[in-house]
């Protein structure tokens, strides 16, 4: 029953005019533990073998299908799909590791707000018989306000890197801004309190150690970052609103954080275009801080559909931008690209429940 909702899911797709695609189950592990984050790395399945070397048991289909349109050249251009995805759920064995997907996934630069609509409404038109609620977020915004901080780049990397880890950022964010101290560990280290007699351990060089502690050094030099700036990202962070207020406090924000600016213009233009595909955006969610515990992969709109009386299941459907990984992936200025996936088998347990 729900593989037939996830093949006439797909085929639903495919007669608005995507292609239908099958990356293999098995691929080549080296560039995706790279692509696909921290949390993907620690439950993907990794196999290797003498020939091909590691290779993974497909977590999801976005990186497969960049790269199939990446070899093909063609667009824009628009896929679905339909198969199973693996990974370990080793902190919640009630969770599947394996399990079916069907996506949409579009590929067009001439309106990434259209795109972005176009995803939205598709996706959400397949759940709107069942009993969930709507969630987006714009994880660009952030991004954006992190590259305008005035600090240093090694900063910056480190709050960009750690986006999708909202704990570590707050820590790194909190120190950086003066906030907190520094480590003992640290502080005793930069100090010299700290002298190494035993032997060399470990895989890192005395080169690789001492540039580490250089590079601490030159970060304990650096000012905070300014009380403002602070403030900005803070009142970021916090907006949650329905779409219209969120993106009235944002334009607010992009008074004291200009580097948001950009981002902005972009999320009015998609609450435009979302309007205009029927949408009501008056009483969608919006979140600066949604998608952050999703797949690293995401720059720029996240969204996720949930169940309103099931609050421990996953969403139902989810999805995003993901630019910078057509980028990585193919160099230059990669193609835009969008695209969401929706579970089957959690719509059919919502119907059968309902």
């Amino acid at each position: 029953m729900i593989r037939a909702r996830a093949l006439a899911l797909r085929d639903r797709f495919a007669g608005m005019g995507a292609r239908v695609v099958e990356p293999p189950v098995l691929l080549q592990a080296d560039v995706l533990l790279d692509l696909y984050g921290e949390d993907i790395r620690g439950r993907a399945y990794i196999t290797a073998d003498a020939l091909r070397g590691e290779q993974m048991l497909r977590p999801d289909f976005t990186v497969p299908v960049v790269q199939m349109h990446l070899a093909d050249g063609t667009a824009p251009a628009r896929y679905t799909y339909a198969g199973e995805v693996f990974r370990k759920q080793e902190d919640d064995p009630e969770r599947d590791n394996e399990y079916l997907q069907v996506g949409y996934e579009v590929f067009d630069a001439a309106d990434p707000a259209a795109a972005d609509a176009e995803v939205f409404a598709t996706l959400a038109d397949t759940v709107t018989h069942l009993p969930v609620r709507a969630a987006t977020g714009d994880i660009g915004i952030l991004m954006a306000a992190v590259d305008g901080l005035q600090t240093s780049d090694r900063r910056k990397a480190a709050l960009r890197r750690h986006i999708w880890r909202p704990r570590r950022f707050r820590a790194l964010l909190d120190r950086f801004g003066g906030r907190t101290a520094a480590p003992a560990s640290r502080k005793a280290l930069l100090a010299g309190e700290v002298a190494a007699t035993g032997p060399l351990t470990g895989l890192r060089s005395q080169a690789e150690i001492d540039a580490r502690i250089a590079a601490l050094h030159e970060d304990a030099a650096q000012p905070p970052i300014s009380a403002g700036e602070m403030e900005g990202l803070d009142a970021l962070l916090n907006v949650r609103e329905t779409l219209p207020f969120a993106l009235q406090q944002l334009q607010n924000l992009a008074a004291d954080l200009p580097s948001i600016g950009v981002a902005v213009a972009r999320l009015r233009a998609r609450t435009d275009a979302l309007a205009e595909r029927g949408v009501d955006v008056a009483s969608l969610e919006f979140e600066a801080s949604f998608g952050r515990t999703s797949m690293e992969y995401y720059d720029g709109f996240v969204f996720g559909f949930y169940a309103t009386s099931r609050p421990d299941l996953p969403p139902v459907v989810s999805g995003g931008r993901y630019d910078a990984l057509t980028r990585r992936l193919g160099g230059a200025d990669g193609v835009p690209a969008v695209g969401g996936v929706i579970r089957p088998g959690l719509v059919v347990a919502l119907e059968e429940a309902t």
